[in-house]
């Protein structure tokens, strides 16, 4: 029997709350009433074979959480009787996968498992934490009774352990089954016509077992009638890995959610509070660290944790990103001195096999920055906690190879302008190394927990993007996680060179929010009042706000305290790199591909600009406050800021932007489409305007603020004049135009309608004002009656013919609009 010292990681791929798991218990079984009457009459050890006769000579071993052994083709599990009860996260991923199925380290599922003894039988039952309340109260009894924990699997007990003290099931069978919750998930089984497993062509490629952990690696064959490649084979083939991962036997001390400060969150309803209701609560997801000296610690001395953060570098990485991606991580250190801890987060390169052979980034004890040849652009920082607790146990930064794009596209755009070096279709490695530094620290910060914070960047006075001494110490942002990319906002000659965000003071205050360590001498309650009294501080404070969104002041992709400004400089900006498109892409040899796709990110960049102005009119600030806290929570955007949005709009998106129209460009990659490309531009800004939503908060904050809110009826006047405008000076009126006033026309007929159109149909499944019964009709029928009369009056005097065939139409339609049933 060959024993492996070196524990190495296994997992049960058990019917993870699945159906189908029925022919897993006693598939092999001869005799049912034996089992039976053993079940009636109690454990009879008798009835169970003798240890070396089930783990035979043959057993290859291995030890870790559970002994491991593989028989021939079989594998069994020896589990401890300490461990029968205990409470296991098991987390399922994608290792392998076929072109355009999903990508290596998708997580597929998470939950938690506990196995238990029953008879000669094992249950494998699912857990939830959903409801609670604490075990010392009488109320925990009822919720245990009304919440009956699944058995997803049972299995039958072969022999007792080897001293006696566990028990030995047979698992082969568990895996030779079609369990979707270990393999493929029911919306790719759809959407790829998946008919069955076919086991024949499915098999374990290893078991292994880890002292804290087991981890199962699975190759499965479906047989499909629509895979994503290789269609002619009618075979999807997809390795997935198990990880089943022991959780601390008693729970870290979890830390209430606070809405002002930005952290993901595990949710459980509490029946043994005294809230004299069923209480909701959230608990932030947060690592446990606990200071090596707690007493200097308390002095105010910095100390380093029992057990740090470390995170290792993927040995895929290309070794050129290697140093960014660790400064990624640890430039994250200043944030954890702020909570009191020196060297609490590390970035190492994972092991090469020679130094380590157990090493595997599916391990659970790990935490990965994992490199992926994928051509997806884009990174993301999930975590893996304690659903009881919050407790982050594990993290994985998937970094996609091709985020260089993304990368390269966004810092051209927002900065060539003003920055040099980004002046190019290909950036020096330095230059590509500090961007992916910034990506990767941004990612990091939601594998310590944080969410998005979309709103840090509007603590910010758009003119300091201006200063080279104020972006030099503050960055674009004073959050990391907020989409505060490049900083579209600094001019040629400004001087500007700090040109994104680093660890910010909201950073730092989040970190040490969540990672401030309490002696266990402090109460519950305490500790929620330091903290609160902590958030209080900052209250006033525009560089401590929080907003996941929802906001006009928290939007992505945003900079600065003034959208409307801030767009002004970014479209000079814009103009500027437009014009110097063709000689900053040039690449002898190379077709206009760079090109093309620039110009599209230049349009795309633009959009934003509209995007983030549309979002102040109609918009209502959120400033979550407690009771005692002073001042409003909802507040309407000033109707002065509203006013000075549409004016901006007017200018920027309805009066043509002509200076898109570059031929020097536009005659290298594009034939025959810029004039409708312009339509759709400017309608969808339009379209965004006059979203019902949109119209209907107008209304509401006329109805609460009288006097004070820019009203739905200002707002429609000043768009109708904006749109148009050449009926008081009875002026031609250009293509591009005629197509803006036809998509109003559109808008208008469509607020007029009780079926909407596809586009306009989503609005209306959260719409929380109802169209036909508000003052929306009526407002549109009055901008379409004083329309109809301009257009009369201007109509009979235009000398251009198209703009005269132009009005004629327009008559017709504002006709059937308001006279539909007319013939």
């Amino acid at each position: 029997m060959i024993i492996f010292r070196k524990a190495i990681f296994l997992i049960p791929l058990i019917c993870i709350a699945l159906i189908g798991c029925s022919t897993t218990k006693k598939a092999s079984k001869s005799s049912k009433e034996e089992a039976t009457e053993t079940k009636s009459g109690g454990e009879k050890e008798g009835d169970l074979k003798p240890y070396d006769e089930v783990i035979t000579d043959e057993a290859v071993t291995q030890e870790g959480l559970f002994r491991v052994h593989k028989i021939d083709e079989k594998y069994y599990y020896e589990i401890p009787d300490s461990l029968l009860k205990r409470e296991m996260l098991l987390v399922s991923r994608i290792s392998k996968t076929a072109t355009d199925l999903g990508y290596g380290g998708q997580k597929l599922n998470t939950q938690v498992v506990r196995w238990q003894k029953k008879d000669n039988d094992i249950l494998f039952r699912h857990v939830s934490f959903s409801n609670v309340a604490s075990d010392s109260l009488p109320i925990h009894e009822a919720v245990r009774n009304s919440n009956l924990e699944p058995i997803v699997a049972t299995f039958d007990i072969k022999s007792l352990g080897e001293d006696s003290s566990g028990v030995v099931i047979d698992v082969t069978d568990l895996y030779s089954e079609d369990i979707p919750s270990l393999g493929l998930q029911s919306r790719q089984r759809e959407r790829y016509k998946v008919r069955r497993l076919d086991s024949d062509r499915s098999f374990i490629n290893y078991i292994h077992t880890y002292p804290e952990n087991v981890e199962v690696r699975k190759l499965f064959t479906y047989q499909a009638m629509q895979p994503p490649s290789n269609a002619s084979t009618n075979t999807i083939t997809v390795e997935i890995n198990h990880s089943m991962v022991l959780l601390p036997e008693q729970p870290m001390r979890a830390r209430r959610i606070d809405p002002r400060v930005g952290y993901f969150s595990v949710s459980q309803t509490d029946y043994g509070s005294d809230a004299q209701k069923a209480e909701r609560v959230r608990y932030a997801t947060r690592y446990k660290l606990v200071p090596s000296d707690e007493e200097a610690y308390l002095r105010g001395e910095l100390v380093e944790p029992v057990e740090p953060i470390i995170y290792y570098i993927d040995s895929a990485t290309p070794e050129k990103w290697r140093p960014y991606l660790k400064q990624g991580v640890e430039d994250w250190q200043e944030a954890f001195e702020a909570a009191g801890f020196k060297n609490a987060i590390i970035a190492k390169d994972a092991p090469t096999a020679a130094e380590d052979s157990a090493f595997s980034p599916e391990d659970a004890r790990y935490s990965v920055i994992r490199y992926y040849a994928s051509d997806i652009q884009n990174a993301s920082g999930p975590h893996v906690h304690d659903p009881r607790s919050g407790q982050i146990l594990e993290s994985d930064i998937n970094w996609y190879h091709n985020i260089m794009n993304l990368l390269r596209n966004w810092y051209f755009v927002q900065t060539a302008a003003a920055n040099p070096k980004a002046r190019s279709a290909k950036f020096s490695d330095e230059t590509m190394g500090q961007l992916i530094r910034f990506v990767s620290s941004h990612e990091l910060g939601h594998t310590l927990g944080l969410q998005h914070n979309m709103a840090a960047s509007s603590a910010f006075p758009v003119d300091s993007l201006r200063s080279k001494s104020f972006t030099d110490t503050h960055g674009t942002a004073p959050s990391i996680m907020d989409y505060a990319r490049f900083n579209y906002v600094a001019q040629p000659g400004d001087g500007v060179t700090s040109l994104y965000p680093a660890i910010g003071e909201y950073d730092k205050w989040a970190i040490k929010w969540a990672y401030s360590w309490f002696p266990e001498r402090m109460g519950r309650d305490e500790i929620r009042k330091t903290l609160n009294t902590w958030v209080k501080e900052r209250a006033d404070d525009p560089v401590y706000f929080f907003s996941g969104g929802g906001d006009p002041r928290a939007q992505t992709e945003d900079l600065g305290d003034d959208a409307m400004k801030a767009s002004r400089y970014g479209i000079a900006n814009l103009k500027k790199t437009l014009n110097n498109l063709v000689e900053w892409t040039n690449q002898p040899g190379e077709t206009y591909e760079d090109l093309d796709e620039l110009y599209s990110q230049i349009i795309g960049q633009w959009r934003r600009y509209m995007g983030h102005v549309v979002s102040n009119i109609g918009g209502v600030y959120k400033t979550t406050k407690t009771y005692d806290q002073e001042g409003e929570v909802y507040e309407p955007v000033p109707a002065q800021k509203q006013e000075a949005a549409m004016d901006f709009l007017i200018e920027e998106a309805f009066e043509t932007p002509m200076w898109m129209v570059n031929n020097e460009v536009l005659n290298r990659i594009n034939s025959a489409s810029s004039v409708n490309e312009m339509r759709s531009r400017q309608a969808g800004v339009l379209g965004r305007i006059l979203e019902p939503m949109r119209i209907g908060r107008l209304i509401e904050t006329e109805a609460r603020y009288d006097g004070e809110a820019y009203s739905a009826y200002e707002m429609m006047e000043d768009l109708r004049d904006g749109i148009w405008s050449e009926l008081d000076s009875n002026s031609e009126i250009s293509v591009y135009r005629r197509n803006l006033q036809r998509a109003y026309l559109d808008n208008m007929k469509s607020l007029m309608r009780e079926e909407l159109p596809p586009e306009y149909a989503r609005y209306f499944k959260s719409l929380s004002v109802n169209v036909s019964q508000s003052d929306i009709r009526p407002i549109v029928v009055d901008q379409l009656m004083q329309l109809e009369d301009q257009v009369q009056q201007t109509s009979s005097s235009v000398r251009d013919d198209a703009t005269r065939m132009h009005l004629r139409n327009v008559e017709r339609r504002i006709d059937r609009i308001l006279n539909p049933n007319e013939s």
